[in-house]
Order: C-alpha cells, then structure tokens, then sequence
C-alpha cells in the first residue's frame, strides 16, 4: 500500500445510498456533508440528453426524464461482465457507472476538506472476488487511490468500538466483546458474528445476499398496488416505464412512512384512471413476511456458524436504512434475546468505520501527526484486524469414487481467518500427461457446475512417460484483502505455475486508465 498526497477518507458505496467520511483531528469519524448538505448521497445517475451526469438526482428531476435515462442500483450489477449501459454511442460498465458516483462524492467532499487522494471503499461481506475488482477498479476510475477493500461489517463494528471508547483504548475495556451486525441495505444483506478487545477484533462467522435488501420490500408494495389497480382495471400500471418510476418513488416513500405510521395511502394513477389504496403496516409485513424469514434464517446459520448462543452476544448492531422498519427489532428481539443497540447511525456507520480503517491504514503508514492530535494516532496503532473469507476457495478434482465425474475439492472452507494460505498434494489422473489444468472454483457445492469459476490456469510441456499418480502440490491462499492466489508444482519435474486470478470481468491498468480518461470527459453535477 502506498499513499499519495492528499486527504485520506472512507467510503460506503451502496446500492441506494452512498456516503464518505473522514476522521477529524480528534479522531472521531465524520460523514462528509455533499452539497445539498446532506451525509448521504443517493445512488442514482441521470445521464441527461445534453450530455450531463447528474448523481443523486432529486425525485422531481427524475420524473421529467426519460426513465431509461436514470440507472439504479448499479451495485446489484458489480462484476456482471455482460451488463452495460449505452450513452452518446459508448457502453457504460457497472464499474464505470459507480466510479461516477464517487467521483460525485469525492468532488463534494473536496469542497470541505481539500483534496482527496486515498480511500477505503467498502462491500458486503458476501462480495466474491469478481466484485471486489470491480469496485477498486470503479475506485481507480474516479481518480482514487484505493489503499483497501474493507467489509462493510467490518467497518460498522469499528465504528461502532470506536464511539463507544472501547477500541485503541485498554484501560476502557478489560474483556473481550462478542456482537452481531445485521447489515440490511437497499441492496445487499449479511449477518456477522464478532469478537473483539480494546486491541484486536476478528470476525467469527459471515453470511449473506447480494440480491436482497430494502429494494425488494419496496418492490412488493409496487406489486400489490399494480394487482389491486388490475382487478379494477384491467390494467397494469407496471406495463408504462414513466408510470412504473412513479409507482416505484410512490412505494419507496410509503415504506418509510409505514416504520413510522400504522396506515399509509397509495394512488396510482394510469390511463386516466385514479385508484387509492389504503395499506397498513400489517398488511406489508405480511406479504414481505418471506423476505425477512430469509434474513431470520441467515441469522441463525451466522450464530450457529460461529458457534454462539444468544445469551453470548454483548450487542446486537443495526446497520442499513432497512433496519428502521420495526419488524426487524422485533424479529432480532426474538432470535438474539435482546433489543438491538442504536448507538451508530445505520445510514453512517459503514462510512464512518472505512474512515477508521482509512486512518489506521494511515497512522501505521506514515504516522499521521501533521493532521491528528497524537491521543488518536495513538489509539490507530493500536488497533489489529482479523477478517474471514466469505466464499469456500476449492479446486475442480476427479473423483476418487468415480473418475468419470468431477467434484469441488475445498481447499480454504468458508470463514477462515485470512490472511491464510493452504498446500495440499494431488496426483496426476492419467499416464504420460503432458499438461495440468488447475480450475479454481468459488462455493460450497461439490457439484463444480453449481460454483463459479473464478479462475484457471495450466502447468505446460510435463516431461514424458510421466506415470499416472505422479504428485502435484497445489497451494491456494487468501491475502489480507480477500484476493486470491493460486499456484501449483509438479514435483517430480518441477514444472511450476500460478495465477492472481485476472478475470475477463476485471479490467488491467490499461483498461483503467482509458475509462478514467472517459470519466474525465463527463462533468459530474
């Protein structure tokens, strides 16, 4: 890691939010105000017909535009190598379209702090490493140096230590503290099990789902409006694009106001037709009541999974605007046997926990003291991380019962500690094998088809009459980033190969800096 000149900050990249902050001189974490004032951002590009980007655009501005003009939830699309948007005759990535939303974010906060060269950015825990790329590439393209990756669990549990005095400081906390984040977004959801002291914290268990989050609650409200329109009707609201981004606000904003009220109006209007549906907050938790069964069930596989019992949990932290709806305090007072603890803000505490990470990054690195009053780099360096690997890391094998068939052999289970590295041996399948084809996979299955390739490469020009069962040594390893390595060694002629898994979906510098260049291009408003 190398630091540039410049500010160094933290940034939560969300689905439908986004938010950036910095440690002040007394070393608390603050959200960066943009320049409506406001800490968080929306996750909304609006890319104009004249040729503007406007980034978190206001519901009224969106609604005179074309709809397929307003991109959202982009995050959803990060590391999808086949989805892009066209825009003045160029195809726009999931990485690019993110970059200019911090790019948004960057040149707000500039305005406060001056300028900003490093940041950590943050990702669900259950990102794989397709979409870790894409997000630091999406980083490198707004012009920033990326000096980490960081969960955004992980970051909620550092700021949440860290308000409370708990972490850098031993005199303030004498024992060890286990917490649960339970991390619902507009997007994206996990769960985490934590441990951790005044010096150290490690994550325990992690699980989670890149297609579930706030969006998806939304998203019923649109669907049992547009049915209670088509009864009377006969006909679907959701059938127009303009009407359909209406309809979609409308429920957005109803949802919020149901966490508040017990009864909420709808009105949909269509072809000129007009119809108020009146929905009670019952009635929402009923037909999402799947939904949240499924976060339940994620949360008690975590503590199962760390092999802790409700009655072992310290706190238990909210964390995503999601979180506000009270079904999830009740259904968390249930599993965890305790109310949920609000001491961080849930729209701010990802963000203010990369800025912690950021700054411990920095204080290690350069000491810090130009900025930051010495109590607090102090309290920095004194902090250490353990994280997990949220993905079992294995290898496409024959197998030994039937060598007809291959299976996923792990080799790094789900939930290792990392950083950490594993060799194992395997033997050549046939006689006089030239070549060794090691396939890296990503998942728990044993059926590689349901795994996802992330991976390949080959040991070529084996020497001849090579005997079948020669040995191979394979070693996979997981740094501290969460990025994989692989390399394997024929031992008998010792022919070597290895990989840092550059994927088709990941761009090389080269592609990098030609779509910073692009970005350059668009003045972000």
């Amino acid at each position: 890691m190398q630091l540039l000149e410049g500010q160094t900050v933290g940034i939560d990249l969300g689905t439908t939010y986004s938010a950036i902050a910095q440690l002040d001189n007394d070393g608390n974490p603050r959200a960066i105000p943009n320049a409506d004032g406001k800490t968080i951002t929306p996750s909304v590009v609006l890319l104009t017909d004249e040729g503007r980007v406007i980034v978190g655009p206001s519901f009224e501005r969106i609604a005179i535009e074309d709809p397929s003009h307003v991109i959202e939830a982009i995050k959803r699309e990060m590391g999808n190598k086949d989805f892009y948007i066209v825009y003045q005759g160029k195809k726009l990535t999931p990485e690019f379209i993110s970059a200019l939303i911090l790019k948004k974010l960057k040149q707000d906060a500039e305005q406060r702090i001056g300028p900003i060269a490093n940041a950590v950015i943050t990702v669900p825990y259950y990102f794989n490493d397709v979409r870790r790329k894409a997000t630091q590439d999406a980083g490198r393209i707004a012009g920033l140096n990326v000096i980490d990756i960081i969960n955004e669990p992980t970051a909620a549990t550092l700021a949440f230590a860290w308000i409370r005095g708990e972490l850098g400081q031993v005199n303030k906390l004498d024992r060890e503290k286990t917490i649960l984040v339970y991390d619902l977004g507009g997007g994206t959801f996990d769960v985490t099990v934590v441990r951790y002291n005044a010096t150290n914290f490690r994550v325990l268990a992690t699980d989670g789902d890149v297609m579930l989050g706030g969006l998806d609650w939304s998203r019923r409200l649109v669907d049992h409006v547009s049915e209670q329109f088509y009864r009377k009707f006969k006909m679907d609201p959701r059938e127009d694009p303009e009407t359909l981004q209406q309809l979609a606000q409308d429920c957005e904003n109803a949802k919020r106001e149901l966490s508040e009220r017990a009864q909420v109006p709808l009105e949909v209007y269509y072809k000129g037709k007009t119809l108020t549906v009146a929905v009670t907050r019952g009635d929402f938790e009923k037909m999402t009541a799947d939904l949240l069964q499924r976060t339940r069930d994620t949360t008690e596989l975590v503590m199962q999974q760390a092999g802790v019992k409700p009655e072992q949990l310290d706190h238990v932290i909210l964390v995503g605007g999601s979180t506000h709806m009270p079904v999830v305090e009740k259904m968390l007072t249930e599993v965890c046997k305790q109310k949920p603890n609000r001491d961080v803000t849930p729209e701010e505490a990802v963000c203010q926990g990369a800025a912690i990470h950021a700054a411990i990054l920095e204080a290690k690195a350069t000491g810090g003291e130009s900025r930051m009053a010495k109590a607090a780099i102090n309290r920095l360096r004194a902090v250490h991380t353990v994280d997990v690997n949220s993905h079992s890391l294995g290898v496409m094998v024959t197998d030994p019962q039937d060598g007809n068939r291959k299976i996923n052999h792990i080799m790094i289970p789900k939930n290792t500690p990392i950083p950490y590295s594993v060799k194992q041996r395997f033997v050549t399948t046939s006689p006089n094998q030239r070549r060794i084809h090691v396939c890296i996979l990503e998942g728990d299955a044993r059926d590689p088809d349901a795994c996802e390739v992330i991976g390949d490469f080959r040991i070529m020009d084996l020497p001849p009459n090579l005997p079948k069962g020669s040995p191979v040594e394979l070693t996979y390893s997981y740094d501290a980033n969460g990025r994989i390595h692989a390399s394997a060694v024929e031992l008998t002629s010792n022919k070597a190969a290895s990989t840092e898994i550059v994927r088709a979906s990941g761009l090389d510098s080269k592609g990098v800096d030609v779509l910073e260049a692009l970005a350059s291009e668009y003045v972000v408003e």
